[in-house]
């Protein structure tokens, strides 16, 4: 069961763009640093310029891996696309022991 879950927004940036970006999610007072973290792109979601359409193919250019928790704090998400993305993507997270 998961112990928290929630949303938050990766930027890959303005054009050029970039293959790898990353995304902090703090304010997580109960993890631990045994916990287990996941990231992924909700095929209806949108941003403020990606639209849900956008959102429904990303997965097929660019994957998300959690790095391990920091107790009491939270954890980063990071992202890496094949070739240069540009923009920013909403995702959602969860995380459990």
């Amino acid at each position: 069961m998961a112990n928290a879950t929630g949303t938050v927004t990766i930027d890959f940036g303005a054009f050029p763009g970039a293959q790898e970006t990353s995304v902090a999610v703090t304010g997580q007072t109960s993890i631990s640093a045994t916990s287990k973290c996941e990231a992924w792109i909700m095929g209806d979601d949108s941003s403020s310029n990606h639209t849900a359409a956008d959102h429904k193919y990303a997965p097929l250019f660019c994957a998300f891996t959690c790095g391990t928790p920091v107790a009491g704090t939270g954890f980063t998400i990071y992202g890496r696309a094949v070739d240069k993305m540009t923009g920013q993507f909403a995702l959602r997270w969860v995380w459990s022991d």
